[in-house]
């Protein structure tokens, strides 16, 4: 949908029926609408009728019953965030002509409030590290929304290694943290199939560090692999502890599994009355590997800028009328990961974007590469 197919006209009243909407949940009746611009001229109920009926016949207004109100489509809302995100680039506040409907529900500042501000910087406090960073905003997200708040850490691909120490936590259980040559730290809990000891960790951390350094984790992997079976005799037991823990994760690249957070389920399941399609959507949702090509396929790690999906239905019918808004998190030119929040199409569009935004740039903050 493009400026040129819709009159400043009918972008006032289309963007009037949307804010309404998002403020309501019901469909918008004309004589609603007219009652916001009963003092500008040129807009009269007859005149909103006749725009409502225009919006309806290219597809941006839908009737659910022949005597109810309007409500948007999703092509809309697309236009809608269109009209933010422009405005987003054309500086704060500052919006093309006839774009914000006088007197319609606000979305929100465009820039977070102090008290939303504040609210987000409390939650983050004492994170330190990416894991935590990352399991925070799911939580974060899905509390400020009233939708899903989603977290998805970055693979190791194409990252190179600073270095990396193992710290023993229990029986079995390992702490791998990982630090990449830009700056971005990593951990994660390894289950050990054998028991290692503080020297066996220790020595393989040595071992990895030393040799390894400066190069793309991606590679270390099959390089260890490769010496394991070239210098299996020689370097025997160090070498079969420095396999174990590269098997176990400690060096997880694109291939395995990233890590995923994902919380405010119930937040969804509140907010969807018709139990068939929530059933469908829950099924679509709790498959966390559709969450990772979700996310993966639409924010692009490379770029900074917050990404909007409205209708996730091209992923799975059930997922027509959510949302998706996400956005990459950096750290010193490095993927951390991507944080974004999954939510019914009347989300508050504005006061999100900025706070994808605010807590994916957090990340350069909070992710300081340690001093060594």
């Amino acid at each position: 949908m493009t400026d040129a197919r819709v009159s400043p006209r009918e972008r006032l009243v289309l963007t009037a029926i949307i804010e309404l909407y998002i403020a309501t949940g019901e469909p918008v009746a004309s004589q609603a609408v007219a009652q916001m611009f009963a003092d500008r001229e040129g807009l009269s109920s007859a005149t909103v009728r006749n725009v409502m009926a225009t919006l309806g016949e290219t597809g941006l207004l839908e009737q659910p019953h022949t005597s109810a109100g309007r409500v948007p489509t999703a092509a809309a809302f697309r236009y809608y965030v269109e009209q933010i995100t422009q405005a987003g680039r054309m500086g704060v506040g500052t919006y093309p002509a006839g774009a914000m409907a006088q007197g319609a529900a606000a979305l929100g500042p465009a820039l977070l409030s102090e008290a939303r501000r504040e609210q987000i910087e409390d939650s983050f406090a004492g994170v330190a590290s990416s894991h935590e960073y990352l399991e925070r905003t799911s939580h974060v997200l899905a509390l400020i929304s009233s939708g899903l708040g989603v977290a998805l850490a970055s693979s190791t691909a194409g990252q190179v290694l600073e270095h990396i120490h193992f710290s023993r936590l229990s029986t079995g259980r390992v702490l791998a943290v990982l630090v990449t040559e830009a700056g971005a730290v990593q951990d994660r809990v390894l289950a050990l199939d054998r028991e290692l000891t503080h020297l066996e960790l220790e020595t393989a951390a040595r071992y990895l560090n030393e040799n390894f350094r400066g190069w793309p984790i991606d590679r270390i992997r099959a390089e260890v692999a490769r010496r394991v079976e070239v210098e299996r005799e020689a370097y025997r037991q160090m070498l079969a502890s420095v396999e174990e823990l590269c098997k176990k994760g400690a060096l997880a690249g694109g291939e395995s599994n990233p890590a995923i957070f994902v919380d405010g389920m119930a937040n969804l399941i509140s907010a969807e009355h018709d139990r068939e399609r929530l059933r469908q959507m829950l099924v679509a949702l709790e498959a966390k590997q559709r969450l990772v090509e979700l996310l993966t396929a639409y924010v692009d790690g490379r770029q900074q800028e917050v990404r909007v999906v409205v209708g996730l239905d091209e992923s799975s019918p059930a997922m027509q009328d959510l949302v998706l808004i996400g956005a990459p998190a950096r750290l010193g030119g490095a993927n951390v990961g991507t944080v974004a929040v999954i939510a019914p199409t009347r989300i508050q569009y504005q006061e999100m974007i900025q706070a994808v935004r605010y807590i994916a740039r957090m990340s350069e903050r909070l992710l300081e590469a340690p001093v060594e």
